[in-house]
């Protein structure tokens, strides 16, 4: 029986990069994690230690802080489009790239009520995200794919949720209920119609995206997680005309009402307990009929974004 080596791909996990915009006296602040993943003809390097077309991941993370000097940081979908192409364009051996980012934000310090040029406090509700993937496409063209998103974006209503009329077995023990808190930790990953890749406004995209979801959660009468995240992805698809897929992952964040009766108190849904886990875990992809192929852009490298 023979045994194969049948994928890989190898880089530099988790280079943080802090960027600052010095040009004038209000500085501006970038905060990457970035991670790249090079594919290509690397089997010798597993096979027999031959590391003669191995670019070292050393190499990539200096060419990661050198190419936020030389072309800046934008937006972390132009920086990762920008690096993942050097890599498939400018060295030899490589036939694919992958570009994975978190950006942690930032807000300015106020002081006396007056915004400060160069301070800053760590802030922000979510992570912002980007995967890059640069590729052969099915002619042989370079393909560039970009997945935008976000992670760790906590959201919570507090009444316009209802889940009842479920399954129910000997082990349920679940009631029904017309009226709940839904509250969720929300990853998000938007993909871009490779078409359009070089024309998207990365800045105003992303808190549009944000906005869109944010309001079919909280204007939709809600009878399940499921439902939501449905609405949500089909609004975002059909807002952004250049987004041509989007994957949602929901645990439900649990909030059970208390029982105050032994102290004599009446609980009308104002007192919960916020149960971390176990939690339900909720999942959608929502894509246009006419997408067209995703190529590698899924798969990742560190698994940021």
């Amino acid at each position: 029986m023979a045994i194969s080596l049948t994928n890989h791909q190898y880089g530099k996990a988790e280079t943080h990069l802090v960027r600052i915009v010095r040009d004038t006296a209000r500085h501006e602040i970038r905060d990457l994690n970035v991670s790249t993943a090079l594919r290509g003809p690397f089997d010798e390097a597993y096979l027999t230690g031959d590391q003669s077309l191995v670019l070292p991941t050393d190499t990539q993370k200096n060419t990661a802080y050198a190419f936020a000097k030389k072309h800046g940081v934008a937006s972390p979908e132009a920086y990762g489009v920008t690096l993942a192409r050097h890599f498939v364009d400018d060295v030899a051996p490589v036939v694919g790239a992958r570009v994975e980012i978190e950006e942690f934000t930032w807000q300015r310090a106020v002081i006396e009520g007056v915004e400060h040029t160069h301070t800053w406090t760590r802030t922000g509700p979510e992570v912002r995200t980007a995967a890059i993937t640069v590729e052969p496409g099915e002619a042989g063209e370079t393909v560039t794919h970009v997945i935008g998103g976000l992670k760790d974006f906590i959201i919570l209503k507090s009444t316009g949720s209802e889940f009842h009329d479920f399954l129910v077995d000997e082990y349920t023990t679940l009631q029904p209920t017309t009226d709940r808190v839904m509250a969720t930790s929300l990853t998000a990953k938007w993909r871009v119609d490779p078409a359009a890749v070089d024309s998207v406004d990365w800045e105003a995209l992303y808190p549009g995206v944000k906005a869109v979801m944010i309001r079919e959660f909280a204007t939709l009468q809600s009878l399940a997680l499921q439902q939501t995240l449905w609405h949500m992805g089909k609004a975002v698809l059909e807002t952004f005309p250049e987004l041509v897929e989007i994957h949602l992952v929901a645990p439900n964040k649990h909030h059970f009402v208390v029982d105050l009766a032994p102290f004599g108190l009446e609980n009308n849904n104002e007192v919960f307990h916020a149960d971390d886990r176990p939690y339900g875990l909720i999942e959608a992809t929502i894509a246009r009929d006419d997408a067209p192929d995703a190529g590698s852009s899924w798969r990742h490298s560190a698994g940021l974004a």
